[in-house]
């Protein structure tokens, strides 16, 4: 596959439109949404994409929804960041887990533990790289990046803040740029600045599939129209 995206990231939209569509409990969405994941982190490593980095839950996700839903996802959070943490395909495929956002501050005890299990037991690991926005809110990253440089450089004059400068103090410094973002659910809008610095050259994919739905065959047919097209950035 000639141009291969190296860094993919998605907005994994629908969970709870998937859910009243069925006349299901909103938790039987987000359920099936973390079943789909592991599906298209599994085909990612299957077609060597080095970074994958998902929107697990926005900052408002956390703070606007009712406290039953909130509940359920921390469960789910719980449960899914353990299971990473001991499953053999992450250490087969040394896979890196980062967890970027306000999800100290806001997640449950439990699912916090879960969390940074994963992150230690994978620590070590540069192969893949597996990212997840946890409370995570675009423009909330960059305001806090602004104020980090200040803070850091208030007493030297004539100071240039640069472009990686900047990228230098974004949660995803270590991360590179974005070149595929996918979005599924059928509204084709961006949300909270999501990542605003790192996908400032990604091209962008829309699909109507709710994110229950979103299979790995989807997944794999978008990579490979993205493969197709010659990149120019402006040239």
């Amino acid at each position: 596959m000639k141009n291969k995206p190296t860094h993919i990231a998605i907005i994994p939209d629908g969970n709870r439109r998937w859910a009243r569509k069925r006349k299901l409990p909103i938790g039987t969405g987000h359920n099936e949404g973390a079943k789909s994941l592991e599906k298209i982190i599994e085909k990612a490593h299957n077609l060597d994409i080095k970074y994958l980095t998902v929107w697990g839950s926005s900052l408002s996700n956390i703070s606007n929804r009712s406290e039953k839903e909130v509940n359920t996802l921390m469960g789910i959070f719980e449960k899914y960041f353990k299971k990473i943490a001991s499953a053999k395909e992450t250490h087969q495929n040394e896979v890196r887990v980062r967890v970027l956002g306000r999800w100290e501050e806001l997640f449950s005890s439990g699912a916090k533990k879960s969390i940074n299990e994963a992150i230690e037991k994978t620590r070590n690991y540069s192969r893949n790289n597996l990212t997840f926005l946890m409370a995570y809110n675009g423009t909330d990253e960059m305001v806090n990046a602004v104020k980090t440089i200040c803070q850091k450089h208030k007493n030297k004059q004539n100071f240039k803040i640069t472009p990686v400068v900047l990228k230098d103090n974004l949660w995803t410094h270590d991360l590179p740029p974005v070149d595929l973002v996918i979005r599924t659910g059928g509204e084709p809008h961006w949300s909270a600045g999501f990542m605003m610095f790192d996908v400032s050259e990604a091209r962008l994919c829309f699909t109507e599939t709710l994110w229950p739905s979103f299979s790995p065959q989807e997944f794999e047919k978008t990579i490979n129209n993205y493969s197709q097209i010659e990149r120019r950035f402006g040239k």
